[in-house]
Parts: structure tokens; C-alpha cells; sequence
């Protein structure tokens, strides 16, 4: 009787272990060596800016930076790569480590020399609370995030050329207006805002790298209809002439499932749209959830891929 009552117990064991906890997927995805500071690489310099408001997004204010590589040669228009979400990439020692590996590969001559232009989603500071943060450590106020980054229209691609290429220009960098010279970066929304910009701007950007991309109706979700989401990329990738977009893509195989679609299937669909008209692109799909941590080992390689052609 005794042994019928701990069955139950010992088939527990020898299913899930002892400890049943939950695989840790993204443990695996470490930063390489061009993601390290290395002596003697010349370092580039980053400065952040704040814009109170703007045309595209009235109301809305927001953090951006320059970085600008120290073989920079202010007679010669440099390479541009624009990243959303920016002052998360920005830093040298937070996950993403944009301004480490653009030293790294620009020393190396993997890439040509790149300004990187940081530039978070629109944000209101909640007025009676202008500082305040909340239980995850987030400011507190309204963000315009999805709204600018999930749409599937021009209007935030317009934002970019009309509004902070000409603000990041008016800091004295040169950029080129050659759409070969010229990419854009984001994860998550920001991933499908990147490749948004590029589909409705081919002739402003060429290069995407999108990570764990939100390729999934958002906004159709949210707005109830009322506004296009990003499932709709496969479909008007198939039905449209092929652009002259290069894409890097990254998702992870336990990635998001919820209300607005299934993460990982939607972003196998945009590789299967982009292959079937002949694209330049290449996709990795890992095993990670939704966070940085694969797009971030694989910056450098998706780097290096994307300006292979470019110095």
C-alpha cells in the first residue's frame, strides 16, 4: 500500500528530475571576443542628446545618441546604422555593446566606418511623477512605443529621414545618402520597425538586422482592426516587386505566443517570403525566449554580414 502511495511521487522524479524548474534556453548565447574592449583598438565616442518634441510625433519627447568612430573623417560622409530602443545599445557594458564591436570590426576593416544613431520610442513623463519609476523600474508616463515601432505605415520611416538624420547632421557628422551606405537595427518591435523603415524607404536604407522581431498583429489587436499589423509582411513581401533590402534575421524557437500571434512562426514566414522573391538575407532561428541575448552574441557576425560589400 505504502508503494502504491509514492508511485505518484517516483514517476514525478523520473519525468521532470528532482527539480523541476524551468530550462533556462538563452544561458547557452554568450558575447564574443568582438563584443570585448581590446587594447589598443581606437574608441569611438558616444553623446546623448534629448529632443523635447517633434513634428511626426507631437507631444512626444525622447533620448537619442551619436556615436561616432574615431577614424572618422569629417571631410568624408561615413556609413550609417540607425538603432531603435538606442540608448539600450548604446552603452559599453550593458547587453548589446554596439559601440565595443563597431571599434572592434571598424579596426578590423570588417565594416566601414559607421556612425550609429541611438534613438528610444516616445515617451510622456507621467506630470505628477516626472521621475518616478515603477515596480520593474520603468518611468512612469505614456509611452508611444507600439505605436511608432508596430505600425506598418510611413509615418515613423518619415520620422527618421525628415527628423533625426537632419538632427543627427546638425552635430557636424557627414552621413551618406546612398541607401548601400546606410542600415537600421531594433529587437522586438523595434525589429519589425526596422524592417518597416527599410520596405517603406528602400531609397533611405538597405541593410536590417531585426532580433526576436514582432512580426505578429499588434497593432491590428490593439486598434481592433482599425490599423494594419505586422503579420501582413510576408504576404505584401510575396505580392510586391523585390526591394533592394539585405536582411539579418534572429528568433528563438521559444519565443512568444499570446493574443497577437506566435513569435517564432511569424518570423520563419518573413523567411520564407524573403527567400521565395530572392532576397539577400539570412536568418537564425535558436532556441531562446524573447530577450537580447542571441541577437546580442550575433551583432558582430550580423554586422560583418550585412556591409561585407561596403568600405
Amino acid at each position: 500500500m505504502k508503494l502504491l502511495r509514492l508511485l505518484p511521487c517516483l514517476l514525478a522524479i523520473s519525468l521532470f528530475g528532482a527539480d523541476p524548474k524551468k530550462p533556462d534556453y538563452d544561458s547557452q548565447y554568450v558575447l564574443g571576443p568582438d563584443s570585448q574592449e581590446k587594447a589598443g583598438v581606437p574608441k569611438g565616442e558616444v553623446t546623448e542628446y534629448e529632443l523635447t518634441d517633434s513634428k511626426a510625433f507631437p507631444g512626444y519627447g525622447r533620448k537619442w545618441a551619436l556615436y561616432v568612430p574615431k577614424q572618422y573623417d569629417p571631410s568624408k560622409e561615413a556609413c550609417l546604422m540607425i538603432f531603435q530602443d538606442g540608448l539600450g545599445y548604446a552603452s559599453r557594458t550593458g547587453q548589446w555593446r554596439v559601440p565595443v564591436v563597431f571599434d572592434n570590426l571598424i579596426a578590423q576593416k570588417k565594416m566601414p566606418v559607421t556612425i550609429a544613431l541611438f534613438i528610444n520610442p516616445g515617451f510622456i513623463p507621467d506630470p505628477k511623477n516626472p521621475k518616478g519609476k515603477d515596480k520593474k523600474g520603468k518611468p512612469l508616463g505614456k509611452s508611444n512605443r507600439s505605436f511608432e515601432y508596430d505600425n506598418v505605415t510611413d509615418l515613423y520611416p518619415k520620422f527618421l529621414v525628415e527628423e533625426m538624420i537632419p538632427l543627427a547632421e546638425s552635430k557636424g557628422v557627414k552621413i551618406s545618402k546612398d541607401p548601400a551606405r546606410r542600415g537600421i537595427a531594433g529587437s522586438s518591435s523595434g525589429g519589425i520597425c526596422a524592417f518597416n523603415a527599410a520596405w517603406q524607404r528602400p531609397e533611405a536604407f538597405s541593410k536590417v538586422f531585426t532580433t526576436i522581431g514582432s512580426f505578429t498583429n499588434i497593432r491590428g489587436v490593439i486598434s481592433k482592426g482599425a490599423e494594419k499589423g505586422g503579420n501582413l509582411f510576408p504576404q505584401m513581401i510575396l505580392e510586391s516587386p523585390k526591394k533592394n533590402i539585405r536582411v539579418f534575421s534572429q528568433d528563438g524557437t521559444h519565443d512568444l505566443t499570446n493574443e497577437f500571434g506566435v513569435w517564432p512562426e511569424a518570423n520563419q514566414k518573413m523567411a520564407d517570403a524573403w527567400k521565395a522573391k530572392g532576397y539577400d538575407y539570412k536568418f537564425i532561428m535558436g532556441e531562446g525566449t524573447h530577450n537580447g541575448r542571441h541577437g546580442a552574441q550575433l551583432l558582430p557576425e550580423a554586422m560583418t554580414w550585412l556591409w561585407r560589400d561596403v568600405r
